[in-house]
């Protein structure tokens, strides 16, 4: 996804406002983002607190500041300064954190995102755009050069199925449609679920939909025709993050809220370490018990 949204940063080089700051990150994938803005590319260096300072500072200035970096040092090594200087002047800067979840695989816990969002979404004026495919940068970036928010940014790696047309990105997409519990995954792991149900015959198939905006906050964040499905059939929340701050624990929050009784609420999260060890970003969903050829499967059994 990262080289997808390089190319639409290079697009967005003619606006004089536009200005990009790294924590010394990005080689072999952001110069051609370099050479088009040239001195508004600015190199912060390992200095994340002072990165995010300066970009508030650039907001206040009237410029359209983004801030870019591995996903745990864009918003965990930061926090005060996000918190402090950023959100509580609604500022829009956006933070673009690379490798959500598990996506930094064997580098460990200190390149894992697992709570990004979650904390995140505490702060006011904050809101998570969480893409399922490198298709979604084209519009996506577009979109968060035009809010007046502060927002997050969540890149992973595109797993979407071959030959598959990818909706536009949105909120709520369907992705598939099934006769069985629908599935709402959040982010890249969607790409690993298609391409899972692409092989199911329908009666067997759950409607798979990808949530791609938090925060969740009523019901009529929800659309018609997935609650719907709700009442029939129950629902299931798969997401590369940890139960608190969760789309699960929104998603949850609001249907108990409106006193709507489901038959089924399924939620698969990441549950750190299980094993005590590190691995690619596959072992971790499977560590997890999150990924599709674990999950799907139950379903199926559940629903029948």
């Amino acid at each position: 996804m990262r080289i997808a949204a390089c190319n639409e940063w290079v697009d967005l080089s003619s606006d004089s406002d536009f200005v990009f700051l790294t924590g010394d990150l990005g080689f072999m994938a952001l110069e051609p983002l370099k050479q088009a803005i040239g001195t508004r590319f600015i190199n912060a260096g390992v200095a994340e607190q002072n990165m995010v300072s300066v970009a508030a500072g650039l907001a206040l200035e009237g410029m359209n500041p983004w801030v870019y970096s591995i996903a745990p040092f864009c918003y965990a090594r930061p926090f005060e300064q996000i918190r402090n200087d950023v959100c509580q002047h609604d500022l829009p800067v956006k933070f673009v954190g690379n490798g959500g979840g598990y996506g930094y695989g064997p580098m460990g816990i200190s390149h894992h995102a697992l709570e990004d969002y979650g904390i995140l979404l505490t702060l006011p004026n904050m809101r998570a755009y969480i893409p399922a495919f490198s298709d979604d940068l084209r519009s996506l970036v577009t979109i968060l050069h035009g809010v007046d928010h502060p927002a997050y940014l969540r890149l992973g790696r595109c797993e979407k199925p071959k030959k598959q047309r990818i909706p536009e990105f949105s909120q709520w997409r369907k992705l598939l449609d099934g006769d069985r519990i629908p599935i709402v995954t959040v982010g890249s792991i969607a790409g690993e679920y298609w391409n899972y149900c692409l092989d199911l015959p329908r009666e067997n198939s759950p409607a798979l939909w990808a949530l791609g905006k938090l925060p969740l906050e009523t019901i009529t964040d929800i659309p018609d025709s997935l609650l719907n499905d709700v009442y029939e059939h129950g629902i299931c929340i798969v997401e590369e993050h940890c139960v608190q701050g969760s789309a699960g624990q929104q998603l949850a929050t609001i249907l108990v809220s409106q006193g709507i009784k489901v038959r089924q609420f399924l939620h698969f999260f990441a549950t750190g370490y299980p094993s005590g060890r590190y691995g690619s970003q596959k072992f971790h969903r499977n560590d997890s018990g999150i990924a599709a050829d674990l999950v799907i499967p139950k379903l199926i059994n559940l629903d029948g």
